[in-house]
């Protein structure tokens, strides 16, 4: 058996009792059943298993559990401020009809919320390029630009 993995997710403590060379985003959604990171492409292409790992998105089915050991991870469950309000991403993504399926809304909100953590006042080109590698087949990324750009006056 392979020696436990420490890690944090969505701020607990968790000792991962799996193969290093588990996929993150397998450990996620089979042994923490946080099902938000979604598996589309196996990889790396559509950003819909997208997490953040030490504050920085990272596509979790390129991604092995060994390598983040010790590491914070947050997942789209882990953004929603302890009152159960919206976090501001989501917000504008609601109000900016910024999702349609829902199926890569996990993984633009994380993206988006990196992107602006890096660069708080992003233009909506840089926004566009910030999110270049988050495919989404329904909305034509028009509200999702226009979601993020919202979103990034409330989180300033």
């Amino acid at each position: 058996m392979s020696p436990p993995i420490p890690l944090s997710v969505n701020g607990k403590s968790v000792t991962a009792e799996a193969d290093p060379d588990t996929l993150l985003v397998v450990f996620l959604r089979e042994h923490l059943r946080l099902t938000g990171a979604h598996v589309g492409c196996d990889t790396a292409s559509c950003g819909a298993c997208t997490v953040l790992v030490g504050g920085r998105a990272v596509k979790s089915c390129n991604v092995l559990l060994g390598q983040v050991s010790g590491e914070e991870i947050t997942t789209i469950e882990g953004i929603t401020p302890g009152d159960g309000s919206l976090h501001p991403m989501q917000a504008a993504f609601k109000a900016c009809h910024g999702l349609q399926c829902g199926f890569c809304t996990p993984g633009m909100i994380l993206s988006a919320i990196d992107l602006l953590t890096r660069h708080p006042r992003a233009t909506r080109e840089e926004i566009r390029a910030g999110l270049e590698g988050n495919l989404c087949r329904c909305t034509g990324y028009h509200n999702i630009v226009a979601a993020v750009a919202q979103a990034a006056q409330a989180m300033r």
